[in-house]
């Protein structure tokens, strides 16, 4: 990572902060009415889909339309709601249940270990080497930063099973960084839960969606029970499948930039909007392209302003970039099939033993 000047970081932090307090002077009506529209939105999708899965009972033909209508409601629960949501874009409409404390989404993943691991350390560390658990999910070796292993040799197949159970990889993904199961703890890594709390959270979840999905709802179209729960399955499939494309393309396309946690110590605020910026990926498309990837199609933009409602990030991606052009700072957004392509690239180009520096994963 190139150094950016402190006269140059604080100028930096002064423009987005400025931005920033724009974009928050208009916050109110507007974002209440987009969130229950999408709500309603959702809710549709998913009555439709669950209708239509039934409907097979009389023609077969109702299956696929009814499984893409519920994968699409949850990719919009998960995406667009959920991961918004429980970032507390919309806290300050005091919803009762649509807001960061009571939410609780149609994912195998507890919420509140969500907002641990993503919110917080996250969102804190971006893409710094050793300390953001998301780089890689402790499976992929991501950068040559990383010490090679066996099993890397496989890691395109490893990110095929990884996203196809993606629900249940950021499910346990709290629970594997504790070494809660299997390894020996670090003595460097505290979690502010008990082991006996992540425990609880994650058989609680995971039981509740396992039911929903694989025993209430088949129960309730008996008749079609087997199909029922066939198009639960291929629905969840499909929603794993595009969330893990969508996140994936958010810091590990090929220009997303890695750091060393002694390039971040005392980091200021200009600093760590450098690093933001550096660490994350966009991608262009239409309006539905970004209400279904939860607007990560603007990473650069939820990564500076995060407790924004993201909606408004395509509004602000012109003037984000215009900022980091102004201070030539690199902005890395392209295509989503661009994006995606240099993602599997990277994947593939560090399944071989190159070394640059070690650091134990």
């Amino acid at each position: 990572m190139r150094p950016l000047p402190q006269d140059q970081a604080n100028k930096l932090a002064e423009k987005l902060d400025a931005l920033l307090r724009t974009e928050r002077a208009s916050l109110g009506a507007e974002d209440a009415r987009y969130l229950q529209r999408l709500v309603l939105v959702q809710r549709l999708l998913t009555i439709s889909g669950r209708v239509l899965i039934a409907a097979c009972f009389f023609s077969l033909w109702c299956l696929v339309p009814g499984i893409l209508l519920l994968a699409l409601g949850k990719i919009i629960d998960n995406m667009e709601i959920g991961h918004n949501v429980l970032h507390g874009q919309y806290d300050f409409i005091r919803h009762p249940y649509l807001n960061s404390e009571t939410f609780e989404w149609d994912i195998a993943c507890d919420a509140k270990s969500w907002q641990r691991t993503h919110n917080f350390e996250h969102h804190t560390y971006t893409n710094i080497i050793g300390m953001d658990r998301d780089y890689g999910y402790g499976l992929l070796r991501l950068s040559d930063d990383y010490r090679w292993r066996l099993q890397n040799s496989w890691q395109l197949l490893t990110y095929v099973a990884l996203s196809t159970l993606f629900q249940w990889g950021v499910a346990y993904h709290e629970l594997a960084a504790q070494r809660v199961f299997f390894g020996r703890k670090k003595a460097d890594r505290h979690s502010q839960v008990s082991d006996a709390e992540l425990k609880k959270a994650f058989f609680g979840k995971a039981t509740r969606q396992l039911l929903k999905d694989y025993l209430v709802f088949p129960l309730l179209c008996f008749p079609v029970f087997g199909y029922v729960l066939l198009a639960n399955f291929c629905a969840n499939i499909l929603r794993n499948w595009w969330t893990s494309t969508v996140i994936f393309c958010g810091h590990f396309t090929a220009e997303a930039q890695v750091f060393y946690p002694e390039d971040c110590q005392n980091e200021s605020r200009g600093q760590w909007y450098y690093r933001q910026i550096l660490g994350s990926s966009n991608f262009r498309g239409g309006v539905w392209l970004h209400v279904l990837t939860g607007h990560l199609s603007c990473q650069i933009e939820h990564h500076l302003f995060p407790d924004l409602p993201a909606w408004r990030y395509r509004r602000l991606a012109p003037q984000v970039q215009a900022i980091a052009n102004e201070f030539g700072i690199a902005y890395n957004t392209g295509s989503f099939a661009g994006q995606y392509w240099t993602v599997l690239k990277r994947i593939v180009k560090n399944s071989w033993p190159t070394r640059k520096r070690v650091v134990q994963s």
